[in-house]
């Protein structure tokens, strides 16, 4: 009776253990999330997308009065031969000035529609680096789990060289073996050390990667399989996919609106302008001889209408239409550069799918032909060396295969980042995502206030 709950206490025992551990186990999507919350570089580039929806209301203000207001005093002691004591008196005068444009050749309405244009280009540039940190946690966690991987099959080799080293010291004992034989299996056994030592190295490198783009250690990763949450399944739908939803393309697209609003903008410094002044003053005096007080309004209406500027105007224009050209021209370029990262995703992880399948039927027939040589070398049929040859093949076999795991993880989610599905979104990530349609409302028409409302988005 004893017996029986001792077993079942260490059951339950093993049971609470695995469940911690895998409550502590790290996922590729958990990677991701903390990237997209915690990476300074994405942090930044929010903040700067804030900075740009700024514009839209500085841009507005050209639609706004100027409202300015005025105050002097002056104090005078007259002093002179003809009177008999100094004249001491003061003059103050206060007053409020409001100039508003009324017409300035479109050029407020085009100012706005570029500042408009400007801040949906920066927020689909935001996208695309939201999109890149999760490619690069993403590929952070696949190069860990590799290289953790790299690591346990190099101590397990090393572990299965020193036992042939103490194998071939006994076989020289007995005499069935030569020195030849232990000073080989030696020299693997030293090789296999500075290779784990090599590979332990890399791990460390990969783990500080990961820290500073997730922000947190690496711990408890497993290799990930591809992704295939929102996967293009052939390569013309990735294509069409890419061009229709990336948002470089976007951001492009966006400058190209606000390029083509600066080239209006510039061609509104030629036509006429109409501003409308008015002013209201009051004026105090005690000076002797003078009205006490007094006041004053105007209202002051102003047409300029530009004939020449030194053909500054002309080149000003020129310049923002050869800029639009440029713009229209990335365009193309962005999306060519698009459906090349597609296409070179898509066939890489083709070629990591194939060399998985082929690697793993590799593994298989290593391990039977090692079993086979040691076997053989039991009988003499084969020497020492056979059996180290045989070993660092199937060595050989199952690094190339945590390397193929590792790339058809990257493949995959570098496939999704280049059609633009690789978001909190579009993959189910357990984060908040981040608003930036929020912060911009909040601000377009703000006309007072200096609170910045970082965390409007939010």
């Amino acid at each position: 009776m004893v017996t029986i709950q001792i077993a079942k206490a260490g059951i339950a025992l093993a049971l609470v253990l695995g469940l911690s551990s895998a409550s502590l186990a790290e996922t590729i999507a958990g990677a991701m999330a903390k990237a997209y919350a915690n990476n300074p570089d994405l942090n930044a580039a929010r903040a700067s997308l804030r900075a740009v929806d700024e514009g839209v209301p500085i841009a507005k203000s050209g639609y706004r009065p100027r409202i300015s207001a005025n105050a002097t005093g002056t104090a005078v002691r007259f002093d002179s031969n003809s009177i008999a004591k100094p004249l001491d008196y003061t003059n103050r005068s206060a007053g409020i000035t409001i100039t508003q444009q009324v017409f300035d050749g479109f050029q407020t309405l085009n100012s706005v529609r570029v500042a408009e244009a400007s801040a949906f280009a920066e927020r689909e540039s935001m996208r695309a680096n939201e999109i890149s940190t999760l490619l690069s946690a993403a590929e952070a966690f696949a190069n860990v789990a590799r290289d953790q991987d790299v690591v346990a099959i190099r101590k397990q080799n090393l572990s299965f060289l020193r036992q042939q080293v103490d194998a071939a010291g006994s076989r020289q004992r007995l005499g069935e073996g030569t020195l030849t034989d232990v000073n080989q299996a030696q020299a693997q056994a030293a090789e296999a050390k500075a290779l784990l030592a090599a590979a332990i190295a890399q791990l460390r490198q990969s783990e500080a990667t990961y820290l500073q783009i997730v922000g947190s250690p690496a711990s408890g990763i497993k290799q990930a399989k591809p992704a295939e949450r929102n996967l293009p399944r052939t390569l013309d739908l990735a294509v069409a996919t890419g061009i229709k939803e990336h948002p470089a393309i976007a951001a492009a697209l966006h400058r190209v609106d606000a390029a083509d609003y600066r080239v209006k903008q510039a061609e509104g410094t030629m036509l006429p302008g109409v501003t409308l002044q008015g002013s209201i003053s009051r004026s105090l005096t005690d000076q002797p001889g003078e009205v006490p007080n007094s006041s004053n309004a105007a209202v002051t209406a102003r047409i300029e209408i530009p004939i020449y500027q030194g053909g500054a105007e002309y080149g000003q224009i020129r310049q923002a239409k050869e800029r639009a050209g440029q713009q229209a021209i990335l365009v193309d370029s962005i999306r060519a550069e698009v459906r090349q990262t597609i296409m070179q995703a898509y066939a890489q992880l083709d070629g990591a799918r194939a060399t998985i399948s082929a690697t793993r039927e590799r593994i298989a027939a290593a391990t039977r032909a090692l079993s086979g040589v040691i076997e053989e070398r039991k009988v003499g049929q084969r020497t020492t060396i056979d059996v180290l040859d045989a070993q660092q093949s199937v060595l050989a076999a199952r690094e190339t295969l945590a390397a193929a795991q590792r790339n058809a993880v990257v493949a995959s989610y570098s496939l999704l980042a280049a059609t633009g599905r690789l978001t909190v979104t579009g993959q189910g990530l357990p984060v908040a995502e981040y608003d930036a349609e929020r912060h911009y409302n909040a601000v377009k028409n703000k006309a007072f206030g200096t609170g910045t409302g970082t965390d409007s988005a939010r």
